[in-house]
């Protein structure tokens, strides 16, 4: 299905037919394709580009399509190889974590960090965090296979030697 190009969000490059490769959900998901393009927010003399999650309901485009800016999309996949990392060497601790240092690590950006950790918050966290890492090593070949051609695309623009 194309994806609509009359909305608010104005797509440049896009990937349609996303709903045959997302995840455990391909060929049973609402999500029909990606983007990225002039964002829906922008004002007068201000441009700014977006990655869009484009959701089709049966019946028309979803208010539930998300739209994110472009470093927050790097920025999750930064959370995602830190967490990846974490979760494979969590089975040394009892608990899936440390309570007294909950700590996964810290990315530098932009002169601060972004300090990640296990939410120790969450009263179900001893449980979560086991169901959380089921679900990683259920998903474990397709975000293999994501972060394999993340790695490949990187170094193609140079910002991996080797």
């Amino acid at each position: 299905m194309p994806i609509p190009t009359h909305l608010k969000h104005r797509p440049v490059v896009v990937a349609e037919n996303y709903d045959r490769l997302d995840g455990q959900y391909a060929f049973e998901t609402d999500v029909q394709g990606l983007s990225l393009g002039l964002a829906q927010w922008n004002e007068k003399g201000k441009v700014d580009i977006s990655a869009k999650i484009w959701r089709y309901t049966g019946e028309r485009w979803s208010r539930q399509s998300e739209e994110m800016p472009l470093h927050r999309v790097l920025d999750l996949a930064l959370l995602i190889c830190k967490t990846q990392k974490y979760m494979s060497d969590a089975y040394r601790f009892e608990r899936l974590y440390n309570p007294d240092e909950p700590s996964v690590g810290r990315i530098e950006l932009q002169g601060e960090a972004m300090n990640i950790a296990v939410n120790t918050a969450n009263p179900e966290i001893d449980e979560d965090i086991k169901l959380f890492r089921d679900c990683l090593a259920r998903e474990g070949e397709r975000i293999g296979e994501r972060l394999t051609r993340l790695a490949a695309e990187l170094k193609e623009l140079g910002y991996v030697r080797g």
